[in-house]
């Protein structure tokens, strides 16, 4: 799923996880505009989270908590066709997944009984799930529902039909095993594609447009009411299988977009909670005894995209080493982001890194640092006589980043034209266009992975993705998209990390894009609400019941 992580588009990346989080957080430093400034940023591995347990534990089941989200749903609450994070955000609480990722970012059994059985090379995983769960309208959940949740996407052709298209078959054992065969060892499976959301088949096929719309799942609330556009109201599954049972009776999720507004509501106390606390609001959140911000690490990565088509300049990976030098990643980030974000020198998240025994320090120097003259140099050898590139940008924070690069060329002496415009129509202009470097050489755009390397790798760098979702253009090194190729198509983990190492390694070397940061999942709620932190599955947010929280409303 593309990424857009900010401003135009609902479209977020659904994956993710990873560690603990939730927090009343401490104070702030922002940047001060130098690019060789050390500055503050908050680390979300700084705060810690202790549990909570309610003294009237009748009263906790007695209540009710509004959650408003920060950008608009698709309103598509079927897992087979849903590619939008804040509809899924509704559907965590109402299915259970075959596995499920914990803060560690690791996937651990919840509808299955254990890991699977694996053989066959690699390419055969044998499941047991757990006997006598039952469905919001009471049919059983069996082998069959887990089979059709797999081979949905790819049989109705739906965007999330990439996750399980590798499957050559499954065969239903009986009604709690089942036997999943790949057409080849697919290294992602284990640790993303089998957290498949389990749906009841019967109950979907008999009308699947009218699934979408009025789900039935066997997670720990059931649908309740609906207005398109307006607000989901969900209530807690009484005779839910698992432990614990919610404390919550019922949440209702709503929506504000306007930053601003959505601040306004948690601060006059309209709203319970609120997802996403911008960064220039984060202080005054944070200020309030009232009011708890959390904050937790995310998958995502923003990359500033260089046009490698031929006829460009920046298809000279000189000319991009000269842009990457000419200013400071981290200043940018200690100055606008500060409490939102933390700077990334990866393709892959600091989340992704921490799961693989990736040569981090060695990529942390071979970052591109800040250094002007450097830049000059490289720019004055390789750049095009009378060079005027275009940098294009999403109308929102990172537009701030493209007026910073063009800010540090014009101080070494080229003229960089920003301009900014909504996310999609950039990406029309981008990605989906002819590459004409007449028309850009620059774009900012970002990606929601996950905790393997392909999910960031194929998606956004291999040659067959090009046009498709947010592929970019890259020639590569003879090897360069084989070796993503092989890494996906292999279960050898150490051979997976020595390919991954190499094409990373490259990426961060030859600079066909250059990461900038990693966005923080970020929440605001009232003192009221108590056991609330904000898990890195974005989608997974409000947490609002696992082995690790259980949030209840003290009115008292």
């Amino acid at each position: 799923m593309r990424g857009n992580n900010k401003g135009a588009t609902r479209r977020r990346v659904l994956v993710t996880g990873v560690s603990a989080g939730a927090l009343a957080l401490a104070g702030c430093i922002g940047g001060n505009g130098d690019d060789d400034d050390d500055g503050g940023i908050i680390d979300p591995d700084e705060y810690d989270y202790e549990r909570d347990e309610p003294d009237d534990e009748d009263a906790a089941m007695d209540s009710t908590m509004v959650y408003t989200q920060e950008l608009e749903r698709d309103d598509d609450f079927d897992p087979v066709v849903s590619n939008d994070a804040y509809s899924m955000q509704v559907a965590e609480l109402l299915y259970d997944s075959l596995f499920e990722f914990d803060y560690e970012y690791e996937l651990q059994p919840k509808v299955a009984v254990d890991f699977p059985d694996v053989e066959r090379d690699d390419t055969r995983f044998i499941y047991e799930i757990h006997d006598g769960i039952e469905f919001h309208n009471g049919d059983e959940l069996t082998a069959d529902d887990v089979a059709h949740s797999f081979l949905a996407p790819v049989e109705e052709e739906t965007p999330n039909a990439t996750s399980y298209d590798m499957i050559e078959d499954i065969e239903v054992i009986d009604d709690t095993q089942l036997q999943v065969d790949l057409e080849y060892p697919y290294g992602p499976w284990e640790m993303f594609n089998q957290g498949v959301n389990i749906v009841p088949e019967d109950a979907r096929t008999d009308d699947v447009d009218a699934f979408n719309t009025d789900p039935i799942g066997s997670g720990p609330f059931v649908w309740s009411d609906y207005q398109m556009g307006e607000y989901v109201e969900l209530e807690r599954n009484d005779d839910y299988w698992d432990d614990p049972l919610p404390y919550l009776a019922e949440i209702r999720f709503e929506d504000n977009v306007d930053d601003s507004s959505r601040v306004g509501e948690i601060l006059a106390g309209d709203t319970d909670a609120i997802g996403d606390v911008p960064n220039a609001d984060w202080d005054e959140i944070d200020g309030e005894d009232d009011i708890n911000a959390h904050v937790a690490e995310s998958p995502s990565v923003a990359y500033i995209f260089f046009n490698c088509n031929d006829g460009a300049g920046t298809a000279n990976a000189d000319v991009r080493r000269g842009i990457a030098h000419a200013f400071s990643a981290t200043d940018y980030v200690e100055t606008y982001l500060n409490n939102a974000a933390a700077p990334v020198v990866t393709p892959t998240s600091p989340i992704t890194n921490e799961l693989w025994d990736f040569p981090l320090d060695e990529w942390e120097d071979a970052y591109p640092d800040y250094d002007p003259d450097l830049a000059q140099e490289l720019l004055d050898e390789n750049a095009p006589d009378d060079w005027n590139p275009t940098f294009m940008a999403p109308d929102d924070e990172r537009a701030t980043l493209a007026e910073r690069v063009a800010q540090r060329l014009d101080e070494i002496g080229y003229d960089m034209e920003v301009q900014t415009m909504a996310f999609d129509q950039m990406l029309d202009q981008t990605i989906y266009s002819e590459g004409d470097p007449d028309d850009y050489e620059l774009y900012i755009s970002g990606w929601t992975g996950g905790p393997d390397p392909d999910q960031y790798l194929y998606s956004n760098f291999h040659e067959s993705q090009e046009e498709i979702n947010q592929g970019h253009h890259y020639e590569g090194s003879d090897d360069f998209h084989d070796n993503i190729i092989e890494a996906r198509e292999t279960g050898d983990q150490a051979e997976r990390e020595e390919l991954y190492t190499d094409v990373i390694g490259e990426i961060i070397e030859e600079v066909p894009a250059l990461p900038i940061f990693t966005e923080h999942n970020s929440m605001a709620t009232g003192e009221h609400i108590k056991d609330m932190h904000v898990h890195p599955q974005m989608q997974y947010n409000p947490h609002v019941v696992s082995g690790d929280g259980n949030v209840w409303v003290d009115d008292d």
